[in-house]
């Protein structure tokens, strides 16, 4: 087992086609776990091993592979780059002590960079950058710096310069040892060649590096701080190990995040990159430890890293393999876990077996005998575990804080070419549903269709192709179409009463129900407003569980409600007649009818769009979207494109990418994420 302080649990985070799958090959490569270099765009890249990632040339899951570089083990997970797979980087983003931010030195900072930096920011991430693709035509190193500063405020610190640009690319500078770095194209960039910096460009880094060593007077540890003030003033050379120990300092505080530069494709900047993960970035017991709730007395508990201390992991993933069934992606952060033993999932209350652990190698697995905290490793045997339960035992049952996945938005009916093959299809269907939070399945009555939703129209054009090559079940795929909620607009008070004959014995209920809007993403609530011992507590339960039923139903349409408060303000119990049964059954009906008082809505979900066009075509672009029925948030302006930000309703976006193309002759691009639901139109009913 590896020592703690010898491990990184690092994610590589960006935009859309950044080149953060080619980094990761590059890495694999030069770390010794890949004797060749696997390419995106000849779809044989070992991290994008599904079948479809090869095909389109984009990254679907989280691969995860494990690597040794200086004698440290790096757990790497290269996450999507693509808005529909955000749920991919968000629960690998859970797990992760900390983070290699790439960004392309031509798009600079784009809307899905943004994204991962929110979502790392929630989490407390510490994180490197990795400016890529500095060969390409219109590549601006500064450009990028900058716009890190304006739109993440961020604080970069500079550690490496580009020599060259474009195809004139021809190294870097190490502004803490100040040497010029190239490498040698022969053997794929395995040999690192240094040089002393040439005259020519001495002055230029001589001013970033006194920049850099100003930021490192930043940091938090006072005396490390004054150390380098005094030798920097009094002309001391100083030494590159206090250098890097203020920018690991800084790094793990988020004072600032250290800024390395090249192009992957080209084998420059990877073994510096890989230096600065080691150097910088944090071990798992130099971040903040995960609180989680016990699950008996409801109490907030911090769990500290142990590794003599009771299991306790969090499953962050799930995914399905032919041979060996649900493979568990589990995060250690407590205890250790040995295969062949039995294990609680706290969630789920139940007992389940280990039947084995292996350590992901991409597609490739290694046999463990036991994992320790700190790291990660996958599990198989648990058949009940799904995204976000703790597993340990029963003498710490701490939950971990659960992940928030968002709402799916767009649906697509499917349906059996043939009868027989109806059960295989749902089979395929709900597997997929356990492995993504963000897809869901269910049965259309009415039609008896199954309905299918997700985050995007790619999103669920990659799961109903697995459905058909991977599960080999064919199907008929419906036109996608819009995932509605309904809401209210005011409050209202019901009186529900209640009486049944059931199997002879009465049963009965007279609740008093409010309901009110909630702010919008609040989620749905319910309370008791009653005094305490007014009502048995398993009525007021059965209550709780009526109203949550009707949460899912619908009020007009029969789309799911939200952000909507229900209370419980009085009820009446008989001894005799009162059960359950009847105020599960009052609370349901009772709360459709407070509901229809209070003016239903439907709501529609809007979506966040942000294109990249050049300016000629800016106009049509614009044009396009007003037609649309676009709020136009604003336009940001670079050097040669516009990036145009908009909301648009998810119902008018569909073909979008066919009109786009057609309008900029191929060369605009934009990315579409959900932001939130808003009224429709005339909804009102």
């Amino acid at each position: 087992m590896s020592e703690i302080q010898e491990i990184r649990n690092i994610g590589i985070i960006a935009h859309i086609d950044a080149g953060k799958t080619t980094t990761t090959e590059r890495i694999i490569f030069y770390t010794g776990k890949s004797h060749r270099i696997g390419e995106v765009d000849d779809g044989e890249a070992t991290m994008d091993w599904m079948v479809q990632e090869q095909e389109r040339g984009i990254t679907i899951t989280a691969a995860v592979t494990t690597c040794f570089w200086r004698d440290k083990q790096i757990n790497i997970i290269d996450t999507p780059g693509h808005v529909d797979f955000t749920a991919e980087v968000e629960r690998s983003i859970r797990v992760l002590d900390g983070a290699v931010v790439i960004f392309c030195a031509v798009g600079g900072v784009e809307p899905q960079s943004e994204t991962v930096w929110h979502q790392a920011d929630h989490y407390r991430v510490p994180r490197i950058a990795y400016i890529n693709k500095l060969d390409r035509i219109g590549a601006d190193f500064y450009g990028v710096v900058k716009e890190m500063e304006e739109k993440l405020g961020a604080k970069p610190l500079v550690l490496e310069l580009p020599i060259g640009k474009e195809s004139e690319l021809e190294g870097v500078i190490d502004l803490i040892a100040m040497k010029e770095l190239r490498w040698d194209q022969n053997d794929f960039g395995t040999t690192l060649l240094k040089d002393d910096i040439d005259a020519s460009r001495l002055a230029e880094a001589r001013e970033h590096r006194q920049k850099m060593l100003d930021q490192l007077s930043s940091i938090t540890d006072e005396e490390l701080s004054t150390t380098l003030t005094e030798m920097f003033l009094e002309e001391k050379e100083i030494p590159e190990s206090l250098i890097r120990k203020a920018i690991r300092k800084g790094t793990l505080d988020r004072t600032f995040m250290p800024v390395f530069c090249g192009a992957s494709l080209r084998n420059v900047g990877v073994q510096p990159l890989l230096d600065g993960i080691v150097d910088f970035l944090p071990a798992p017991d130099e971040v903040a430890p995960p609180t989680g709730i016990h699950a008996k007395n409801k109490s907030k508990v911090e769990v500290p890293l142990r590794r003599d201390a009771p299991p306790l992991a969090l499953v962050y993933k799930i995914q399905t393999n032919r041979e060996a069934g649900f493979l568990s992606y589990i995060r250690m952060y407590s205890g250790h876990l040995r295969t062949g033993t039995a294990v609680y999932n706290i969630d789920k209350r139940k007992r389940e077996r280990i039947n084995r652990l292996m350590r992901m190698h991409a597609n490739h697995s290694e046999q463990l005998k036991e994992i320790y905290a700190g790291d990660v490793a996958v599990v198989v045997g648990l058949k009940l575990a799904q995204t976000g339960d703790t597993i340990g035992n029963e003498q710490f049952p701490i939950i971990l804080e659960p992940m928030d996945f968002p709402i799916p938005v767009i649906s697509v009916a499917v349906e059996p070419k043939t009868l027989s093959e109806r059960s295989r299809l749902e089979a395929a269907l709900r597997q997929l549903e356990k492995e993504d939070p963000t897809f869901t399945v269910k049965d259309d009555e009415e039609t008896g269709q199954l309905i299918i939703s997700g985050m995007g129209e790619l999103h669920l054009d990659v799961l109903v192709t697995r459905v058909i090559k991977d599960f080999k079940v064919q199907a008929n795929v419906g036109n996608p179409q819009v995932s509605y909620r309904e809401s209210i607009k005011k409050e209202a008070v019901h009186r529900e009463k209640y009486h049944k004959l059931i199997a002879g014995k009465e049963n009965s209920a007279d609740i008093t129900l409010k309901v009110r809007r909630l702010q919008r993403g609040a989620g749905n609530q319910f309370e008791s407003e009653i005094p305490s011992g007014s009502l048995p507590q398993e009525l007021v339960d059965a209550v709780q569980r009526g109203v949550r039923l009707a949460f899912s139903s619908g009020l007009v349409y029969g789309y799911p409600v939200i952000d909507i408060g229900a209370a419980l303000v009085k009820g009446e119990y008989n001894q005799n007649t009162s059960t359950a049964l009847a105020f599960e059954a009052a609370a349901a009906l009772g709360f459709d009818e407070a509901c229809r008082k209070a003016q239903p809505v439907l709501l529609e979900p809007i979506m966040k769009v942000d294109i990249l066009v050049p300016k000629e075509f800016l106009g049509e672009v614009l044009g396009n979207l007003m037609a649309r029925k676009a709020d136009i948030i604003r336009i940001d302006s670079r050097t040669k494109v516009e990036s145009v930000h908009a909301h648009v309703p998810l119902a008018a976006m569909f073909g979008y990418s066919t009109s786009l193309r057609s309008a900029t002759q191929g060369r605009a691009t934009f990315t579409m994420e959900f932001s939130h639901f808003a009224p429709r139109p005339e909804s009102s009913v």
